[in-house]
């Protein structure tokens, strides 16, 4: 019996993307908006993945990466250029988008364009934000930060439902473990989901080596597949995966990202994966 997938969560849907009802879910997409022509490109071949392989899809991309290491780095579009993009992609591939929104004063803008608001991690206590998120109506995904137990992301929940948010998702994307190093504590995603709020598996963000390059955050991506699996045998709802067709060359998280030409190989082995642990509630 898997205990995670036998704990009774609220469900929701984003356009036709399915969370907390039994499904898997795939939420990916590049680290940050390069160009509209490279975000269309990954957006259609991971949308037409997916329908392949039968799993709800939606597209994920940052127009700005507020957080970077060092202020040489490349840090996206910007907020005008980057919800064209998004809106883009949201009417030629007829997929749902989300993107991070890092301030209270961006969340209406964004979410005008996007079906998802995410919190970024390091912003995940900041009430304001989380408020403004909620007040849309929109459907707020909120990562857990590296800094945070999992049952202290109880708080984040509270926050949110205090604020009039019914579609919420909790997103684990690993622990601070000493300097340098994240770890995932798969008891995290029972606890979160013991909330009552579908729970995301962060599969890229996880491997990350924070600040491990000096100038930059280094990674572990020999490790993306295993984790993913990992997570989806405890029962996860979705998985996130930043993926890129030339992953070294990435403009963001280049240590992390997942070849594009494995994204439909890997999620074929999760849905399959998906459909054992479920199997005993058919």
């Amino acid at each position: 019996m898997n205990e995670v997938s036998n704990i009774n969560v609220t469900p929701f849907t984003v356009g036709d993307v399915h969370f907390g009802d039994g499904r898997l879910a795939v939420i990916a997409g590049t680290c940050v908006i390069e160009s509209q022509e490279h975000a269309l490109m990954v957006a259609r071949e991971c949308a037409a993945s997916a329908r392949r392989v039968g799993v709800d899809y939606v597209f994920k991309a940052s127009f700005d990466k507020a957080n970077r290491s060092s202020h040489k780095s490349f840090r996206g579009l910007g907020m005008e250029a980057g919800l064209e993009v998004l809106a883009h992609i949201k009417k030629e591939i007829d997929v749902p988008v989300t993107t991070d929104v890092h301030d209270a004063a961006q969340v209406e803008r964004v979410a005008a364009v996007v079906d998802m608001l995410q919190i970024p991690a390091f912003l995940c206590r900041q009430t304001d934000l989380l408020h403004a998120a909620a007040r849309t109506g929109r459907a707020v995904n909120v990562k857990k930060g590296q800094f945070l137990a999992p049952h202290d992301a109880a708080n984040i929940v509270e926050k949110m439902r205090a604020a009039g948010c019914e579609k919420l998702l909790l997103t684990e994307r690993g622990a601070s473990f000493g300097y340098n190093n994240l770890v995932v504590d798969m008891r995290s995603l029972v606890i979160m989901r013991g909330f009552g709020v579908p729970v995301v598996l962060d599969a890229t963000h996880s491997l990350q080596l924070p600040g491990g390059l000096g100038h930059a955050t280094g990674g572990q991506p020999q490790f993306i597949e295993p984790l993913a699996r990992a997570g989806v045998a405890c029962g996860v709802d979705a998985v996130f995966l930043e993926v890129h067709d030339r992953p070294r060359e990435a403009l963001s998280d280049a240590t992390t990202q997942y070849p594009l030409d494995r994204f439909e190989s890997l999620i074929a082995k999760l849905a399959a994966l998906h459909e054992v642990v479920h199997s005993d509630q058919a």
